[in-house]
């Protein structure tokens, strides 16, 4: 909604009141270039400004905000897009004093924020000359902005060979920086733009100086032309899910220093007028803290790209298996787990007294050879640090010329292996503790290392104390494929249920997160430390990070398959078309427990995109929807403004459910407090984007001790008639139900139209003190 600027002579207009209160600020209140208390230290904040209220004395917010809020020197960025407002350097008691400015609708701290990293187009249900490749031409027509750490530009995967013109659309740049200028964007890198006014950055440049934003780009989107492979592992045809499609690098990540929100919010902003389809950004809270959305500049800048119809994919987090890990939660975003391939690079421990034990490895040097030496656990000595394999940690009298078992955790897992080298260790075996599980991530160790489970672990710990001449050795068994089970859940992919709005469903779904190939920076080595001297084109990368990318990937081969559709309806496409079960034909295992996964730890299941294109049903949702959906968690018009840029209203005479957002997922939440028999109805809407003329049937799966029914049980679509609205009521019975150790039971509601579409809804029932 525009706002008409107030005019210095209008003092009876309607809009006097508030310019008057403006000025009284301005005059009561000194503008915050007062000094400041010296013992306060500067910080970054970001302020959610009224945009509308900026007196027209004001030739541009610029103008104002340095006027009547800040110093020049002190204002970071402006935000005119997904948000309006401002960042700058100011005191604790500087922002305290604007937060009282009638104005301004928020303040909030920068935080720093983490990348959330630690064969698979085709695991993804992609085939050659046919199908939704064929369908999308590879994508060529869509920009896939990608928040991260930039791009290395002269990889092959980055080549413009046979790709047409830019689309017109493009409205982006090609920013000059340090060892990067307008030749290094192309017709496949359309743009590149740096954001570190939110940090001292030495490498002011898009040039990625740490692998993981060159890595996710050419995930979604690297050509697809020719062998590659990370030092002999993961030999094969080099391809990201999209290879036509565009890609913009938004440089937002720092080698060493990470990612600032204020950064963030500002790349956001500049890709959605730049002209991007779709937004990758592998990037979370790495402090354990879960913003409400408002306080979440990754949630506000998302939904200002989602509100232009620009699809949003984000990384899930690797704090799992823990419960409630899973992160970026705003339902405008689908959020990706991460899941296994059916590729693996197996290395095994071979102990002294015959035992073979399994683990993974990359490393890629000079092999052991069946050759023995002492093994030794430093962790019997009841040291920590050196159980760890820390810093400085090993007594070279007890490691010397001995593979060390350490301990996975507290400090990177390669650098614990040049912990052992410096100690003149000549091998390392690295065991995971209880909180890994048996989840394993291959590495490309500088010294011959494998990672072992939990269990394997204990097993060769056991062995190197009891035993009175403990020996081992390290078997590298190359790359195997065709690996059962696979998909298998992560045991790192960030886990639900939601922390913020349970009803929710998140993550979404699951896509390939595990060993992924994909191509590299030139400025570091495989393992990204500095005391790595390798250079390698592509690294194999484990974390939700690199499951992100897939997403995004899918999502520009469905927009441009699609291009009507909003970004609600391609990733309803995505979780209502997804697999439940393995390459065993077995329901899904979560890599932690090695027991069957539930909705809250693959989201509706793993991506697959053979399907997805056609998926009969979409469950589409408007931006007034996600408004209702605000108002309905209790969010006021003056919150929700913080998160939609314009004035709202919420209902007043009935308060909306939030469980009735048009989500491709149900969650029914029900109160302990109350016993007996309990019903809750929530109403879903599906919209036909299949064959005009059909009838959907639906067909029910009720966990034990609950009852869900739908009415109406058939949705009949014609050419007239392309949605369809239904309800499904959930009966509890609270003293049969029974609610696993998640505190949930999970069925389903699916429809079919009796030929190839089935519609899948996961439904998840819960009880509210349990979250």
């Amino acid at each position: 909604m525009s706002v008409k600027p107030l005019s210095l002579h209008s003092l009876h207009s309607p809009m006097a009141s508030s310019f008057l209160a403006l000025l009284f600020f301005f005059i009561s209140s000194p503008f915050i270039s007062f000094a400041a208390d010296a013992s306060q230290a500067a910080k970054t904040f970001i302020f959610r400004v009224d945009g509308g209220s900026m007196p027209s004395v004001f030739p541009t917010h610029y103008h104002w905000y340095s006027s009547e809020f800040a110093q020049e020197s002190s204002i970071l960025h402006v935000y005119h897009t997904v948000f309006h407002g401002f960042s700058a350097v100011v005191t604790p008691d500087e922002a305290d004093n604007l937060r009282n400015h009638p104005a301004v609708l928020a303040v909030f701290e920068d935080r720093r924020r983490e990348l959330h990293t630690t064969r698979s187009p085709q695991f993804l249900g992609l085939e050659n000359q046919k199908g939704l490749w064929s369908d999308s031409d590879y994508g060529s027509d869509v920009i896939i902005g990608v928040l991260d750490t930039g791009i290395w530009p002269e990889r092959r995967s980055f080549s413009d060979l046979n790709l047409g013109p830019v689309p017109k659309r493009w409205r982006g740049v090609c920013q000059a920086g340090a060892r990067f200028g307008p030749r290094n964007c192309n017709r496949k890198i359309v743009g590149a733009r740096f954001f570190a006014k939110g940090q001292q950055a030495a490498f002011l440049s898009p040039r990625d100086a740490d692998g993981h934003g060159t890595h996710t780009a050419s995930t979604a989107a690297g050509r697809h032309a020719f062998k590659a492979s990370m030092s002999g592992y993961a030999s094969g045809i080099a391809k990201g899910v999209a290879p036509k499609a565009r890609i913009a690098a938004y440089k937002v990540c720092w080698k060493d220093s990470g990612c600032l929100d204020s950064d963030i919010l500002a790349a956001f902003d500049a890709a959605v007028v730049d002209g991007v389809d779709v937004i990758s950004i592998s990037i979370g809270g790495g402090d354990g803290i879960t913003s409400p959305y408002y306080l979440d500049p990754i949630a506000i800048g998302s939904y200002g790209a989602a509100s232009k119809g620009i699809f949003v994919s984000s990384s899930a987090g690797n704090e799992g298996p823990n419960g409630m890990s899973v992160t970026n939660l705003a339902p405008w975003v689908t959020t990706v787990g991460a899941g296994t391939i059916d590729r693996n690079f197996p290395a095994d421990a071979i102990l002294g007294d015959g035992h073979r034990l399994g683990g993974v490895s990359l490393y890629a040097g000079v092999p052991l050879k069946g050759r023995m030496f002492p093994v030794v656990y430093p962790g019997n000595a009841g040291m920590s640090s050196a159980s760890l394999c820390m810093e400085n940690s090993l007594d070279p009298k007890h490691v010397r010329g001995k593979i060390v078992i350490c301990d996975r955790g507290s400090s990177p897992r390669v650098a614990k292996g040049l912990v052992v080298k410096k100690a003149g260790g000549v091998g390392m075996i690295l065991a995971n503790g209880a909180s890994n599980g048996e989840g394993l991530v291959g590495d490309a160790h500088l010294i011959p290392a494998c990672a072992v489970g939990s269990n394997e672990g204990d097993r060769i710990k056991a062995y190197a104390s009891s035993h009175p001449n403990p020996v081992a050795s390290i078997d590298f068994r190359g790359t195997i494929t065709g690996i059962k089970p696979a998909p298998v859940i992560a045991s790192f992919s960030g886990r639900g249920p939601n922390g913020l709005n349970p009803e929710i469903l998140k993550p979404d779904l699951i896509a390939p997160g595990v060993n992924i190939l994909a191509a590299w920076t030139d400025a570091v080595g495989p393992t990204g430390l500095a005391s790595d001297p390798r250079k390698t084109e592509f690294n194999i990368l484990s974390g939700t990070s690199m499951a992100c990318p897939h997403v995004s990937g899918a999502a520009a081969l469905l927009k441009s398959a699609h291009p009507n559709w909003s970004p609600a309806a391609i990733r309803s496409a995505m979780m209502t078309t997804t697999n439940l079960v393995d390459n065993s034909n077995r329901s899904l295992i979560d890599e932690s427990t090695g027991k069957s996964g539930t909705p809250y730890d693959f989201g509706s299941g793993h991506l697959n995109l053979g399907r997805a294109m056609d998926p009969g049903l979409v469950y589409d949702i408007t931006n007034d929807d996600y408004i209702t959906f605000l108002c309905s968690i209790g969010y006021g018009p003056k919150t929700i403004q913080v998160i939609t840029r314009t004035p709202v209203r919420c209902p007043t005479k009935r308060k909306p459910s939030p469980g009735n957002l048009n989500y491709p997922s149900i969650t029914a939440m029900f109160p302990t407090s109350r016993r007996g028999t309990l019903s809750k109805t929530i109403i879903r809407t599906a919209t036909n984007v299949g064959q005009p003329e059909a009838v959907y049937r639906a067909r029910i799966e009720s966990p034990r001790g609950v009852t869900i029914t739908v009415k109406p049980p058939r949705l009949v679509f014609s050419s007239a008639v392309k949605r369809r609205s239904y309800a499904v009521t959930v009966t509890v019975d609270t003293r049969n139900v029974v609610l696993g150790e998640t505190g949930a039971a999970f069925g389903s509601v699916t429809w079919f139209d009796g030929g190839k579409h089935v519609v899948r809804s996961p439904v998840v029932v819960t009880q509210l003190d349990v979250l």
